[in-house]
């Protein structure tokens, strides 16, 4: 009636040997996982508490906009909310992400031309500069530009609004402005 094979399902509901677990055979202790090294650099660019309020009080969150890059010629801008400010920081570094844009830098250190870009209250004016003269750049826009590579550039924010949020998108606006300078061959003559 009731034989002692180990495969055989008796009263007990299973009998056969166990797989998978950590204890059993073939089984694995986990260890702690590995990082995942992070190709961008990210910097927060601006950390607001947005309220809304409802019928019983308000209610807090927070709103990140964070800025990553590679230094070699990506860059993106994301905005992130949520209940702390880990939370939305997190949520705008994923943002960012998606919204990525690869532009090209004339010898590996400026722009190729001169851009100007507007967005929402915000114009802003990108102009490349020669080797050595550094980033003259403030606010937003510098911590885009260096976060694409640009090293030698000019820019100026010229509309009044001290938002971060509108600054840092009309940079991205005027980098998307941007056209790839191809080298031209001299024609032959004959």
């Amino acid at each position: 009636m009731f034989n002692n094979n180990s495969n055989s399902r008796g009263p007990g509901g299973g009998g056969g040997p166990r797989r998978g677990g950590p204890g059993g055979p073939g089984g694995f202790r986990r260890g702690p996982r590995p990082e995942i090294k992070d190709e961008f650099k990210d910097k927060v660019l601006d950390l607001r508490r947005v309220t809304r309020v409802v019928k019983g009080g308000k209610r807090f969150r927070f709103r990140a906009t964070v800025v990553i890059g590679d230094e070699r010629g990506r860059v993106g801008v994301g905005i992130g909310k949520g209940a702390d400010v880990a939370q939305s920081v997190a949520k705008g570094k994923a943002d960012a992400k998606k919204s990525l844009i690869k532009i090209f830098l004339k010898d590996g250190r400026t722009i190729p031309h001169e851009s100007i870009a507007k967005y929402s209250a915000a114009t802003v004016i990108l102009k490349p500069a020669k080797i050595g003269h550094g980033l003259k750049a403030g606010g937003a826009v510098r911590v885009v530009l260096s976060l694409a590579g640009v090293k030698d550039a000019t820019a100026k924010i010229l509309s009044r609004t001290p938002n971060k949020l509108t600054n840092a998108m009309a940079t991205m606006e005027a980098l998307k402005k941007m056209k790839v300078l191809k080298p031209t061959k001299p024609v032959a003559s004959k």
